[in-house]
């Protein structure tokens, strides 16, 4: 009886303290932004600061998700904040380049870009994204050579962004290389029927050739 008596007060202390510990159990920041919740992301990675204002991690996401939130001007003062304690950190030369990029910051953004460039790896994960901002850069300062370049190896990385290769497709057209460019729209309609600018782009460029 006193042995029944003992389980079930283990289990009843087990029942207890499982939802209590799901109740109690830290918030995770990146867990918030990968679900687009960025405001409650930007929250937990400010409380994680507060207490360790050194931790890049936490300066990473939240500068993810102010640039998600569409908040670049605190984006380019966190970011200049990190890179005052890391300036090595290449997710936070990314993100200061990004912020930068949305400022018009142009010249700015692109010296950060092409340092995330040379030291993060092929494969990291916004390098897609970094090439092809740089072509946007390019594409405003009317290089369209480089915009070529950078835009080829976007879509390199991520070969299903129907846009990018549509910009491709632009930057190709603006150097009159109607062939590969009528290439990069067909690419870009392949993946979206739909896309105006390339049907448009595709049309302009086999008129030239006819």
């Amino acid at each position: 009886m006193k042995k029944n008596f003992i389980l079930l007060n283990l289990l009843f202390s087990f029942c207890f303290l499982v939802p209590l510990a799901a109740q109690t159990e830290k918030p995770d920041a990146l867990k918030l932004y990968r679900a687009n919740k960025f405001k409650e992301a930007i929250v937990v990675c400010e409380n994680e600061l507060s207490y360790n204002p050194n931790n890049m991690d936490s300066y990473s996401v939240l500068c993810w998700s102010l640039l998600s939130n569409r908040q670049y001007q605190e984006a380019e003062q966190r970011a200049a904040e990190a890179h005052k304690i890391n300036s090595y950190d290449i997710r936070i030369i990314e993100a200061l380049g990004e912020a930068k990029y949305y400022l018009n910051k142009y010249n700015e953004a692109l010296n950060m870009f092409q340092r995330y460039v040379a030291n993060a790896n092929e494969d990291a994960a916004r390098m897609g994204r970094v090439y092809f901002l740089m072509g946007e850069i390019y594409v405003n300062q009317s290089k369209f050579e480089h915009a070529d370049i950078s835009y080829s190896m976007a879509v390199k990385i991520e070969p299903l962004m129907d846009f990018w290769w549509t910009r491709l497709g632009w930057a190709r057209e603006s150097l009159k290389n109607y062939k590969s460019a009528i290439e990069a729209y067909d690419n870009a309609l392949k993946l979206n029927p739909s896309q105006y600018d390339a049907n448009r782009g595709k049309a302009r460029c086999s008129e030239k050739l006819s």
